[in-house]
């Protein structure tokens, strides 16, 4: 099995954001895909907008898209892993922390990625 994110594009952006307390299992291929999975979908429901079908389309979308819908794909995935076992963390405090800053800077993301004016922006590059 090979990683088939899309707006992810490597599992990096996804084991960045876990930091070291994570369960190894939480970022293994399998797992990681399925949260992408899962992520990817809610930004496209939440913004009625698939920007990129495969990862050939995400690769051609400008710079600022592709870390955008990064940033926001891979700050869900990482919830999801650290939600699926908290006991590697220091304290539950730390991996609840941990997870209030990245639904922080998902819920951002998604806002920006909602707006339809935006999004023209995104797909091209320009207003």
């Amino acid at each position: 099995m090979g990683h088939d994110g899309i707006y992810v594009p490597t599992l990096l952006e996804l084991t960045y954001k876990t930091g070291a307390g994570i369960n190894a299992a939480a970022i293994a291929e399998a797992f990681a895909n399925s949260y992408i999975a899962q992520a990817e979908s809610l930004i496209n429901c939440t913004c009625r907008k698939v920007f990129a079908v495969s990862p050939a389309a995400f690769t051609a979308l400008p710079d600022t898209t592709k870390q955008l819908l990064t940033e926001v794909a891979s700050s869900i995935a990482a919830i999801y892993a650290i939600q699926y076992d908290m006991s590697g963390f220091t304290t539950r405090v730390e991996a609840e922390d941990m997870i209030n800053v990245l639904r922080d800077a998902a819920l951002r993301g998604l806002a920006i990625l909602r707006d339809k004016k935006t999004q023209a922006f995104l797909m091209t590059g320009s207003i």
